[in-house]
């Protein structure tokens, strides 16, 4: 989950508010834009700090979180692929039952009955006591089902795999409910305005994990490797990671109160839904269940497939320990999705709302600028941090592999998924981009339609892998594929765009990514050189320890982004002022 510069902004809010006044007469001469008042930017440049500082914070306290875990269990190692399993099932779970809809469909319904004399408060209560009914249902369910999930979602697991990943989902599970509650609070508090409290929310889940983990590691010490951890595993152990991970699930939700009544709102149950307009909703929600469903249940037999790298370890030397897994895999999803959620998501997040008001205002040509400035912008930091992540992989797989006798060669692991999933990140954030314009129009059948394609494609690739490749390949395969449908999923949803609504730029933004591309390699040749001189292409320095491996990025990435900005202005990129311009201006020393 993020942002556009405030200099963007402001010219966002400047096109609003020139469409928002009355057209001329056509004998009338043409109107001076007036910019928009200092305090409605201001405004709006807090809004945007606060949700690219809560998701910047969160990211962080995410890597520490997955960098202990690897400390506590490894990275590639038996016990990090079963607790991954069952503590991912819960999310995709929720989003297979229900996250398009709270996620999507329900901002517009909640702007809606914003307007109203109540500020929405009759519908926000409904809707409330409506998710907290129908999860509670569905978490009792699921939980009870534990075991059934596990085998069905796992390939060759022996029996005490599947006995301990079971344990794990008893534990897990629960999260599906408090998943439901963070996702319908946090669309009320976005549709009135208040997206802070939504990103800064999970701050408070990573801080109970880091603290459960810490706990975890101290009383049961850390993976030392070499062992079967399966034999030696205990009920404490369990009940501590993964009681742990679902408490973070719960304060997530439960820190989202106080903002919410701060709203004003006064909510209460309320099990009168008739006269919701679910109708008009469920037949929106139709196709957005269906893409959550088509893609969700993807993933979950990608994730399959991908599992049976965690059987086949077994029999391999060192434990396997060279053998990304379940674990690798989301790991590295994790590392290479924190540019996408702090620039694209966030900014994504608050056009959708600008998105949404113009289709509701028959404003339909302020789509395009907006479109536009905001790829092209969000160019600036994602294609530089695809490139990092290419440059850096080695060091970065060893920051997350913690600190057993094996630790480099799960590095090593982790760092080949890396670089392949890396390869796709910018078309991840076109993609991002494009398809939050159908939902604002509350068309849903076509992200359903472009889903299901990729959704077909991805499982078919994966099915074939899998068939032709040994079980210790699936996880680098099933990288590449996310990789190339991420590509794939751009260029359909930017063909369906401009044949519906236009050509938004696509000469200008395609030269803007070029551009920007070419300065993010040549200062990807320069880190790549400095990183050489840190041992980190001949297992020296750079790969000696979770510390130095620590040095080492943040020297290459000081030295890569200083380079990178430096040619950037001697091209004098348009974007890079965009993005950069009101830091610029507070710091005179950035300007030269």
């Amino acid at each position: 989950m993020n942002g556009a510069s405030p200099t963007l902004r402001v010219k966002y809010s400047q096109i609003m508010s020139q469409v928002s006044k009355h057209p001329a007469k056509p004998s009338s001469p043409p109107k001076v834009p007036q910019p928009p008042s200092e305090q409605n930017a201001g405004r709006q440049s807090k809004a945007y700090a606060l949700m690219a500082s809560g998701t910047m914070v969160s990211r962080v306290l995410g890597f520490i979180r997955t960098a202990l875990l690897a400390v506590a269990i490894g990275s590639s190692t038996t016990m990090s692929d079963i607790f991954e399993k069952a503590n991912v099932i819960p999310t995709i779970i929720f989003m297979l039952l229900a996250g398009g809809i709270f996620n999507v469909i329900l901002v517009p319904q909640l702007i809606k009955a914003s307007q109203a004399s109540d500020k929405g408060s009759s519908y926000t209560s409904k809707l409330v006591t409506l998710t907290v009914v129908v999860m509670s249902l569905a978490t009792v369910l699921l939980t009870l089902l534990a075991g059934p999930l596990i085998k069905t979602l796992t390939l060759n697991w022996t029996e005490p795999m599947l006995a301990m990943g079971t344990a794990f989902a008893y534990w897990c599970l629960p999260q599906v409910f408090f998943y439901g509650v963070y996702a319908v609070f946090g669309q009320v508090l976005n549709a009135h305005g208040r997206f802070a409290a939504y990103m800064w929310a999970p701050v408070a889940n990573n801080l109970v994990q880091i603290l459960t983990i810490g706990t975890f590691i101290v009383l049961f010490g850390a993976y030392g490797g070499g062992n079967d951890q399966l034999a030696t595993w205990t009920t404490p152990q369990t009940v501590l990671l993964a009681g742990g991970a679902t408490l973070g699930i719960v304060v997530q939700a439960v820190v989202l109160f106080w903002p919410l009544r701060r709203i004003g709102l006064g909510l209460r149950p309320d099990f009168s839904w008739r006269g919701m307009g679910l109708r008009h909703v469920g037949k929106l929600a139709a196709w957005t269940l269906g893409s959550m469903m088509v893609g969700n249940i993807a993933s979950l037999v990608n994730s399959k497939f991908v599992s049976s790298a965690t059987a086949a370890r077994l029999s391999m030397p060192n434990g396997g320990a060279d053998i990304p897994g379940e674990y690798a895999l989301n790991t590295s999803q994790l590392i290479t999705v924190l540019p996408h959620s702090i620039f694209a998501l966030t900014l994504a997040t608050m056009l959708f709302n600008e998105f949404t008001k113009a289709f509701q205002e028959n404003r339909r040509d302020d789509v395009a600028p907006l479109l536009s400035q905001g790829l092209r912008t969000t160019a600036v930091p994602i294609v530089f941090a695809a490139v990092v992540f290419i440059v850096l992989a080695g060091p970065l797989g060893r920051l997350f592999a913690g600190s057993s006798s094996t630790s480099m060669l799960q590095g090593a692991a982790l760092a080949q998924l890396l670089v392949l999933t890396a390869l796709g990140l910018p078309f991840k954030s076109v993609h991002l981009f494009m398809i939050r314009v159908f939902f604002a129009e509350e068309d849903t059948k076509t992200p359903m339609l472009i889903q299901t394609v990729i959704a077909a494609l991805g499982v078919t690739l994966a099915f074939s892998a899998f068939q032709i490749l040994p079980a210790t390949q699936i996880a680098p395969a099933m990288a590449l594929i996310y990789g190339a449908t991420n590509v794939l999923s751009a260029v359909i949803a930017h063909y369906l765009i401009v044949r519906r609504y236009g050509d938004y730029g696509t000469s200008q933004v395609i030269d803007a990514y070029i551009r920007i591309g070419v300065m993010a390699a040549l200062s990807g040749v320069v880190g790549a050189g400095v990183l050489w001189l840190l041992g980190g292409y001949s297992w020296g320095f750079a790969w000696s320890s979770i510390g130095s491996a620590l040095i080492a990025i943040a020297i290459v990435g000081t030295v890569m982004a200083i380079v990178y900005i430096a040619l950037l202005r001697l091209i004098r990129s348009e974007e890079l002022e965009n993005f950069l311009g009101p830091l610029a201006r507070k710091i005179p020393g950035l300007r030269r």
